[in-house]
């Protein structure tokens, strides 16, 4: 009981962690834990819109991990473009070390579930990608493009960064983003 204690209390760090959009109506910066209970509940809202029959159990116990090891690393901007092979392999030691906090068995399977994300070769990932994806893009289409104009995100970046893995994930959510995306571009919403 009291590894799954730690690990529980260890996990409380990730709240912590800010990312670069603001949840809707309020003056501050989203957390990842915010970030990853909203992903999980999106994925299995869309679950119907799904690529391919996906187990929502596993797709939400990715999206419950995948950004665990960001209480080490901290976020970075998905739109970043340099570095990911050094912050992934910092993510791994991370994840390895925190999920050790628990009985081996369970920490095993929230590993598996974590290295299953970052693959992203089976159709629960593909979908949970989506789901991660589209997140920050929904909230920056309500908050009047927020995160992309204060980090200079172009409309043709954003496009390019999150549209093949919605498409591949979700392909209904991204016909419905890319019409939302246009919009914004047409109302000035992206950053140079």
């Amino acid at each position: 009981m009291q590894a799954i204690v730690d690990f529980i209390l260890e996990l409380d760090r990730l709240k912590g962690v800010t990312r670069k959009t603001r949840p809707l109506g309020l003056d501050r910066q989203e957390n990842s834990a915010e970030h990853s209970w909203q992903i999980a509940m999106l994925a299995a809202s869309l679950q119907p819109y799904a690529a391919q029959p996906v187990d929502i159990h596993r797709v939400i116990g990715m999206l419950l991990v995948h950004d665990i090891g960001e209480i080490e690393t901290g976020d970075t901007i998905v739109y970043a473009e340099e570095g990911w092979e050094e912050r992934k392999a910092a993510e791994l030691a991370a994840v390895t070390r925190i999920f050790g906090l628990l009985p081996e068995a369970q920490g095993a399977r929230f590993l598996a579930l974590w290295q299953e994300f970052e693959d992203g070769e089976t159709a629960e990932a593909r979908f949970a990608h989506a789901a991660d994806r589209a997140m920050p893009v929904l909230l920056n289409l309500a908050n009047n493009g927020q995160s992309w104009r204060e980090n200079g995100i172009s409309h043709e970046r954003v496009v390019k960064r999150i549209g093949p893995p919605i498409r591949e994930g979700c392909p209904a959510l991204w016909v419905y983003l890319e019409a939302q995306l246009e919009h914004a571009r047409q109302q000035g919403w992206f950053g140079a």
